[in-house]
């Protein structure tokens, strides 16, 4: 059984008398790992390091970043399994899921690899008489991560590397559910030669976080996770003066318009909604059927769910495997039960699917003819249950999308480009995909929605994700003409 120590200032530390959490096989109910949970000396000494470490890693020249960055890379692409079996053990998600989850993290490990011509700035010369101004980048200091359980590789990898990419130094604070791989990123990290310091890691809960939010040392923070959770850490660590970047939930909508491809449409549908076991931030959770295509397309769907094969994220033939706890589980049949009654229409009830006997499953679900005013439809389930929405036009949609809280993502499956155009344009929500179900962004994009799934005003990774970790030094430069000996005192004026 793995042993899960903090990594602080280059080494693996291990007090023996602090408290301890179990980490279990979703799949089996199995413990396969042993977490130390953080108490203050382990944060104070995380963010001291960091500190510590900051003024002569922001001092390191491009080549020496760009050199280790493209190490850990490598390191990183040779490991890509081991560390999707990581994920799959403790996460739940089948192998592909996972190997797909770290090819996306090794994107933004590559942008970071670049980030020589992202932090260029700009200059103007002779902006004025013998003035020059001019722009540089600058890192923000000591920046914390705090990660969700659903992508435990993925979103540390949207995070620290392009905050060491800008001369930052980086506290890492995993999901306490699966800990095996965020540990393993980070000896990688050390194997591939960054400094001591530089980036660390400590393992806890709320008062870990609580700790990190109210550091005076700390500078910046990221967050990815749930709404009410990323409202709090939005607002406790503006109010203690630090730069703040929060990721919240999700209620995306997937609008299937008459026009639309429905088996193209079917198979989205299904593989938004069911893939990871709905555990995603950009799921589809709403398919909104419009005009008189719900009963074709619903029926399409539901041929789809038979066919699944739910089981082990290990199992070769595996499309979609457990829930992360049980009581996650617990909470997403309460959803389930909670439409039933509202009035919703069961059409695949994955309340006792038969692998649920061991392990953390629930069955993929899809209920019809859901309204906006039901629980289900109100709130992120965060599991495999799929809402229909039946609407009689696009401007329905439209307006339904728009009053919904949460902006993360949408999308709109058509034939038509002028309505995809419009979608495009009017859609309230940070990220579109057009006759694509998941619209997540390649590494050299930012990922951030509106509303409440965004909390800051700057997305994660990408261009956005450079900017939230530097500030920009404006320089204005005049220097004496070797010529003259002329004094002007007066105010500086362009000319």
């Amino acid at each position: 059984m793995r042993s899960i120590q903090h990594h602080i200032n280059g080494q693996r530390v291990d007090e023996g008398n602090q408290k301890t959490q179990a980490v279990l096989n979703p799949a089996s109910e199995e413990q396969v790992a042993e977490m130390q949970l953080a108490t203050s000396k382990e944060v104070n000494q995380a963010v001291a390091a960091a500190k510590s470490a900051f003024n002569e890693w922001s001092e390191a020249s491009i080549a020496k970043r760009t050199k280790l960055l493209y190490t850990f890379r490598n390191l990183v692409l040779e490991n890509e399994h081991y560390i999707a079996e990581l994920i799959t053990e403790e996460h739940g998600k089948v192998h592909s899921d996972a190997r797909g989850e770290v090819a996306r993290g090794i994107e933004n490990i590559e942008y970071a690899c670049g980030f020589a011509e992202t932090l260029k700035g700009s200059y103007s010369e002779q902006a004025s008489s013998g003035v020059d101004v001019y722009t540089i980048q600058q890192p923000v200091g000591v920046c914390v991560g705090i990660t969700p359980f659903n992508f435990p590789v993925m979103v540390p990898l949207w995070m620290f590397p392009n905050a060491i990419a800008c001369g930052n130094t980086f506290v890492l604070k995993p999901s306490d559910r699966n800990p095996s791989a965020p540990e393993y990123l980070i000896k990688l990290m050390s194997e591939a030669g960054f400094p001591n310091g530089v980036v660390n890691l400590i393992n806890g809960g709320p008062e870990t976080v609580n700790q990190l939010l109210d550091h005076d040392d700390v500078d910046a923070v990221s967050f990815v996770g749930s709404t009410p959770v990323a409202k709090h850490i939005y607002e406790s660590g503006t109010a203690n003066g630090k730069r703040v970047q929060a990721l919240g939930g999700a209620k995306n909508h997937m609008v299937v318009l008459p026009d639309a491809d429905i088996d193209l449409a079917a198979d989205a549908a299904v593989s938004a909604a069911y893939g990871s076991a709905g555990e995603r931030c950009m799921a589809i959770s709403v398919v909104v059927a419009v005009g008189d295509i719900a009963d074709t397309l619903v029926s399409a769907i539901a041929k789809r769910i038979d066919k699944l094969k739910i089981g082990p994220g290990m199992e070769s033939d595996s499309e979609m495997g457990p829930l992360i706890s049980q009581d996650h589980r617990s909470r997403v049949i309460e959803y389930i039960n909670s439409g039933e009654a509202e009035g919703a229409t069961i059409v695949s009830d994955g309340r006792n699917h038969p692998t649920n006997q061991r392990g953390f499953y629930v069955g993929a679900t899809l209920l019809d003819n859901v309204t906006t005013d039901m629980e289900v439809y109100r709130d992120e389930i965060f599991g495999p249950v799929l809402s229909v929405v039946r609407l009689q036009s696009f401007d329905e949609a439209l307006d339904v999308i728009a009053k919904n809280q949460y902006g993360n993502g949408v999308a709109i499956f058509t034939r038509d480009g002028g309505t995809a155009r419009q979608f495009q344009k009017n859609v309230q929500a940070g990220m579109v995909g057009i006759n694509v179900p998941i619209p997540v962004p390649v590494g050299y994009h930012s990922f951030g929605g509106w509303d409440d799934s965004l909390f800051g005003d700057t997305a994660m990774y990408g261009p956005e994700g450079m900017r939230f970790y530097t500030k920009q030094k404006v320089i204005t430069s005049r220097w004496p003409d070797p010529t003259s000996s002329q004094v002007d005192l007066g105010f500086p004026q362009n000319t």
